[in-house]
């Protein structure tokens, strides 16, 4: 699974990554996480709100930070 973490690197976004590296260790998932702060492949992915999490080319979350659990269930529900 490629769970992609877009934003500036701000603190909010290194919160978005944990929470999602803790949400697939939860739920016993093979991942990579990728961390993407370049401005034109924000766009190119089209991001318009970050920080932001791709999960296998699918925006799961978008414009805010969600919590390790909120990532559990979205990554259950796929």
């Amino acid at each position: 699974m490629k769970l992609k973490i877009y934003g500036s690197g701000c603190a909010k976004c290194q919160t978005l990554a944990k929470n999602a590296a803790a949400a697939a260790q939860a739920l016993e998932l093979d991942y990579d996480l990728e961390k993407i702060t370049d401005t034109n492949a924000i766009i190119d992915a089209g991001i318009m709100r970050t920080p932001a999490l791709m999960v296998d080319e699918s925006i799961l979350v978008e414009g805010k930070v969600a919590t390790a659990d909120e990532i559990r269930q979205l990554l259950q529900s796929r």
